[in-house]
């Protein structure tokens, strides 16, 4: 049950610091972690990732990145980080940044 909580207390985090998701968005953040089966902390960076680089919850976005990370060979968050600067999603913000 510990594990489950960390997600959950993750999401309640979000909501005490203002950023709101609907309950279609939290079902749609579980679906995606039971369907990886997949550990929290991967499902937490994919959630953070989505909401950096697109400012917004993007299911589609997130799913992709939540697939990607939940690869078995990924142990660590910095594996993690790793293998997105690898996919080019560390420069993304630079991108926008610049194109503005």
């Amino acid at each position: 049950m510990k594990s489950t909580h960390s997600l959950a207390y993750y999401l309640e985090d979000l909501w005490s610091k203002g950023f709101k998701l609907s309950d279609e968005n939290v079902h749609f953040i579980y679906f995606g972690k039971n369907s990886t089966n997949t550990e929290d902390w991967k499902v937490i960076l994919a959630l953070q990732m989505t909401l950096k680089f697109q400012k917004k919850f993007d299911p589609s976005f997130y799913i992709s990145l939540l697939e990607h990370i939940s690869d078995r060979s990924i142990m660590t968050k910095k594996s993690a980080y790793q293998s997105l600067e690898e996919r080019g999603l560390s420069n993304m913000e630079t991108k926008k940044r610049t194109s503005s």
